[in-house]
């Protein structure tokens, strides 16, 4: 019959500190307790110090970890209207940070709808195995891995130049400080075997994001999509494009000419200088991996992303929507 598993008590870790000091082994530990030598070890390492084995201080942080793991349990299991809003955002991909944050904005005077990120987490975790748990597990965001500067590099050496580039340098202040909306940054995230691809646009600003739908990823293709994006939005909300030196760029004037909105070339090798494209695209591989066949993938399933990209709080918004934020944006200038 299988047995359940409980926790260490204040008069087991007082023993085991009693031992230790007449040089017990830690499987003669384990017998006089009736515990198994990998649960003394374990607990010994977890609260050990220069000094030794600290019983007083691991039976503090014991009941402290037990007692967040219960609230966070016990909140969502009596609160339904808090579990549905927990889940259902995790499904759409916020991180239990965006979660516990937006719960402040949208309740502002509820206090039964808070939650900690901590106790999100936790929820998922202790969930039992089944669709449900892998479902979440999914949505939580992955540490995406940064390129390599030597590959960049590499790259950058086989693109070739792009000819009357106007470099970053020359973008206005008022660009870099953020203090006026309407400019952008672009990139394009490349599918599997880089035969196919999808165009990002972010507004510095707002950090409002447009997903652009590409047919092909050549430089009259991707021109002719993000002038089309472009040409949708309101004047005051188009007027710059920061973009790497990628060869699809390499129209840019006649871009220029066609949306009056000038572009401005970041350094090679330098991702920061696109910072806020290049965190993004990092939100946009959690709907679409690494891997992705962008051919495959449907305007309508590309749009519903953005929409669901857009309806996101986001941390630097005040945990704020980028939608939102825009659109208080457009209301000011009508």
């Amino acid at each position: 019959m299988h047995n359940t598993y409980k926790r260490l008590t204040e008069w087991e870790r007082e023993e085991i500190s009693l031992c230790l000091a007449q040089n017990y082994k830690l499987a003669a530990i384990g017998r006089k307790l009736r515990r198994s030598t990998s649960t003394i070890a374990r607990e010994i390492q977890r609260n050990s110090v220069k000094t030794g084995y600290r019983p007083v201080s691991a039976q503090r942080n014991s009941q402290k970890v037990a007692s967040t793991r219960r609230r966070g349990k016990r909140k969502l299991q009596f609160n339904q209207v808090l579990l549905n809003y927990v889940v259902d955002k995790l499904v759409h991909k916020w991180s239990p940070d965006e979660i516990s944050r937006r719960l402040k904005v949208e309740y502002p005077l509820d206090m039964t709808m808070r939650i900690s990120p901590e106790a999100v987490y936790q929820f998922i975790y202790v969930l039992p195995r089944g669709e449900l748990k892998q479902v979440l597990l999914k949505s939580l965001r992955q540490e995406r891995a940064y390129r390599r500067k030597q590959e960049r590099g590499k790259e950058q050496e086989n693109r070739g130049k792009i000819s009357d580039m106007i470099s970053i340098e020359e973008r206005p202040l008022h660009v870099a400080d953020r203090s006026v909306p309407g400019h952008w940054e672009g990139d394009l995230i490349l599918g599997k075997y880089k035969q196919s691809a999808l165009g990002t646009l972010v507004e510095r600003t707002t950090r409002y994001t447009i997903l652009v739908p590409l047919s092909a990823k050549d430089a009259v293709s991707v021109r002719e999509a993000l002038a089309r994006e472009f040409l949708q939005l309101p004047k005051e909300l188009a007027l710059s494009l920061t973009y790497d030196q990628g060869k699809e760029m390499s129209q840019h004037k006649q871009f220029t000419i066609d949306t009056n909105i000038q572009v401005y070339f970041a350094h090679p090798s330098s991702p920061w200088e696109r910072g806020t494209n290049e965190n993004t695209n990092g939100l946009i591989r959690q709907y679409f991996p690494k891997g992705t066949d962008f051919s495959t993938i449907s305007t309508a399933t590309i749009k519903r992303v953005e929409r669901e990209l857009n309806d996101r709080p986001r941390k630097v918004l005040g945990y704020l929507k980028p939608v939102e934020v825009i659109q208080q944006i457009v209301a000011l200038n009508c």
